[in-house]
């Protein structure tokens, strides 16, 4: 993660209030890029080939192929002051995430049906209003939840691979876990925007927050998916 040495929360009000305005405003485009760029694939049917493509594929492969583009696309947005650069970082970062949800929107479209990419929806958007309402409200820094996420995130990556190697159930214990693991790192990442974030970073704050936005989403849509 990139922060200036003089973060946003020692400057003006007026001054932290524009970025928290502008953190947010660029979330709210990401979600909407998302959104666009689903639209467009299934409409096209380009996701119908984008699910072939993928349901002959070792999801390693995919997982793997997934997290160096994520890295590439996070050190454009979170290691450059070109704001050109962190533009291009995020916006392909939200290209890859579309990617990635194509088999499990297309599932949910097509296969559990009754509104479940709709129920998800909702629940996460819920979900980040309420963690962004507690960490705003509290003001606490929650930055202590690094370290948390960090080796759960490692000890979720072993699952997720051993899983695939040995085909293996992961369940729906797994998906409330990393619902709840999703719901910690919107508010580390929210607090990191109150606390840490300077003011000409609002674009890799934005990214971050998107990319955990977007975690709560792919596990409360893989919930509502195993109710059939």
């Amino acid at each position: 993660m990139h922060y200036q040495s003089t973060p946003v929360a020692a400057s003006h009000a007026n001054t932290r209030d524009s970025f928290i305005r502008k953190t947010y405003f660029h979330v709210f485009l990401a979600i909407l890029m998302f959104t666009g760029i689903e639209a467009f694939l299934f409409k096209t049917g380009i996701a119908d080939q984008i699910m072939a493509f993928m349901t002959g594929m070792n999801w390693l492969i995919i997982l793997g192929a997934f997290m160096v583009s994520s890295w590439i696309a996070t050190r454009f947005a979170q290691g450059s002051r070109s704001k050109a650069s962190q533009y291009f970082g995020l916006s392909l970062y939200v290209f890859f995430e579309a990617i990635i949800f194509v088999p499990l929107l297309y599932i949910a479209e097509y296969k559990t049906g009754g509104g479940a990419i709709e129920s998800a929806a909702t629940a996460t958007l819920l979900g980040f209003a309420g963690l962004t309402a507690i960490a705003f409200a509290t003001r606490a820094d929650f930055s202590w939840l690094g370290k948390f996420l960090m080796f759960a995130g490692v000890g979720a990556l072993i699952l997720i691979v051993c899983s695939v190697l040995f085909g293996l159930s992961l369940g729906v214990y797994f998906t409330v876990g990393m619902i709840l693991f999703a719901g910690a790192a919107i508010l580390y990442d929210t607090s990191n925007i109150i606390h840490h974030y300077s003011e000409d970073d609002y674009v890799a704050a934005a990214l971050q927050l998107f990319a955990s936005v977007a975690l709560l989403f792919w596990y409360v849509l893989r919930f509502f998916n195993s109710r059939d």
